[in-house]
């Protein structure tokens, strides 16, 4: 016990090593310095001086990733909020800033938006290359913070405003973009006008046919989580963002679907919403999981249970306490 009181206090203040190790890695010494990050850090976790081991981390991971260091500042980011999690750190406003400060800090490239119009054909793949190394680093570390934040009672589904960070990253920097994990995010975040946008900005680019799919998607998720209120939002800002910029809001059979939905799911019309799937049938089965999605939003808006897939089997086993 004595021998460990001594090495707190030999532990200098974390800003001394914060200073030191700045300077290693504006030398450019990359490598030296992360192993000096990760060594130095756990020295004060280990003393239980967990607020110091933040601050180191959390500087490492911020200048690492300025200096294009992206699997470096990944490394430490994700070290920060294992810390978090060490030190049992509530979460807080300010603890959502250096989250947020780190999240920026990861790089932003911009990608000809015709991946294959381009000349260099080498240069192309080594950057969509580094674009994957970027997005999948900084979503693991957003993927802990949520997981850390929803650990510590902020929300069952983790915190609203990591979901948005790690929504934009995905949308902003992945080569090919997957609007089914964007439409995740956003719509566990809790900002659906920004949603709007970034579909928005999606209809402009994306091929045919895949802009109602993606409208369609969003809102259904909403609907599938309980969340009308957003659901309505979502589509007023579409329509409203789509009449001021150079984009056609789809009008298709899902889009109609989906407007008849929204005014369906206002009052007690369970026979009307039965006749509405029945009858826009097709449109809705252009996407498999939008029926499940439905089945759902039949269960919380009007009380219809989903039925057992495995029929009268699933029923006897639940009996036996097979579940």
């Amino acid at each position: 016990m004595s021998r460990q009181r001594s090495r707190r206090v030999e532990l200098p203040p974390a800003q001394e090593n914060i200073e030191k190790l700045e300077k290693v890695v504006n030398d450019g010494n990359y490598y030296g310095a992360q192993q000096m990050y990760k060594s130095v850090s756990a020295r004060y976790v280990s003393a239980q001086r967990y607020c110091e081991a933040l601050d180191i981390l959390h500087s490492g991971a911020c200048i690492q990733l300025s200096h294009g260091q992206v699997t470096c500042g990944a490394e430490l980011a994700l070290l920060f909020v294992e810390t978090l999690g060490k030190g049992k750190i509530p979460y807080n406003e300010e603890i959502l800033e250096r989250l947020d400060k780190i999240y920026k800090s990861f790089p932003r490239v911009s990608l000809p938006q015709n991946l294959w119009d381009v000349d260099d054909m080498q240069q192309l793949s080594e950057n969509i290359g580094s674009a994957k190394t970027r997005v999948e680093g900084c979503s693991s570390f957003l993927k802990a913070a949520i997981k850390w934040s929803a650990g510590n009672g902020v929300n069952k589904n983790g915190s609203p405003e990591l979901h948005i960070m790690l929504a934009e990253y995905i949308f902003s920097e992945s080569p090919e973009v997957d609007m089914a994990k964007v439409t995740h995010h956003f719509v566990r975040g809790n900002n659906p006008k920004k949603f709007a946008s970034t579909l928005v900005s999606f209809l402009g680019k994306c091929y045919p046919g895949e802009d109602d799919l993606a409208i369609a998607r969003a809102v259904l998720r909403y609907l599938s989580s309980g969340n009308l209120k957003d659901a309505n939002i979502l589509m007023e800002e579409i329509k409203k963002q789509t009449e001021s910029a150079e984009v056609a809001f789809p009008k298709t059979e899902l889009m109609q679907f989906i407007a008849y939905l929204l005014q369906t799911l206002e009052r007690d019309a369970l026979p009307l919403f039965s006749m509405l799937r029945a009858n826009f049938k097709p449109s809705i089965e252009r996407e498999p999981a939008f029926n499940e999605m439905l089945d759902d939003i039949a269960e919380r808006f009007f009380g219809v249970q989903r039925r057992n897939p495995m029929g009268m089997f699933g029923d006897i086993f639940k009996l036996m306490g097979a579940e």
